[in-house]
């Protein structure tokens, strides 16, 4: 840790600004935490070097996202300069996880390989799109490709060992649907 900034992996992403709300600096945050309002609990919120820091307060709560006062942003135009910054904590600050349990700052940049040990591919994210987290892998062959994180895909994890034993999901394990190779009119599967 050179002058005084945080190497990447002591910082944990939490949240990111996505827009500013009103005219008085407020402005509307995602949290990644699982309980939202917990993303200012851990204290200090910073950027991604470490070196800006960000004292919030929520004020409310709107189609799932935080409404929330940073110290410092008293009007729209300085809320909407934060657009898109993203907010970290020190992991130091954050609850020890339990067994299976990692933050997806544990998972990016795991190598991924397959039961047999062959090698597949690099997390590249973890994403939430409301079904459940998906890992994105970009594959050793070139390409990349989207794995959901269960234990049926992704049986193990090894941290120390830096690797995510994966089983992609194959053809054969689709669920066969009566006409499922028949195309609606919308181009969907009946």
């Amino acid at each position: 840790m050179k002058d005084g900034t945080k190497q990447a992996s002591d910082l944990v992403l939490v949240g990111v600004v996505t827009a500013p709300h009103g005219v008085r600096g407020l402005v509307k945050v995602k949290s990644f935490t699982e309980e939202p309002s917990d993303m200012v609990a851990y204290g200090l919120l910073s950027d991604q070097t470490g070196r800006k820091t960000f004292q919030m307060d929520i004020v409310g709560e709107a189609k799932g996202q935080l409404i929330v006062r940073m110290d410092g942003i008293a009007d729209r135009n300085a809320a909407e300069d934060l657009k898109g910054q993203k907010l970290f904590i020190h992991r130091s600050a954050l609850p020890e996880t339990e067994e299976d349990e990692f933050y997806h700052a544990d998972l990016i940049g795991l190598r991924t390989v397959l039961a047999d040990g062959s090698p597949h591919g690099l997390i590249k994210a973890v994403y939430d799109f409301g079904a459940g987290d998906l890992l994105e892998v970009a594959l050793d062959d070139a390409g990349m490709t989207y794995l959901p994180f269960t234990r049926e895909v992704v049986p193990t994890i090894d941290l120390v060992a830096g690797t995510a034993t994966v089983i992609p999901p194959t053809e054969v394990d689709a669920v066969e649907v009566e006409g499922a190779d028949e195309p609606d009119a919308q181009g969907e599967d009946a």
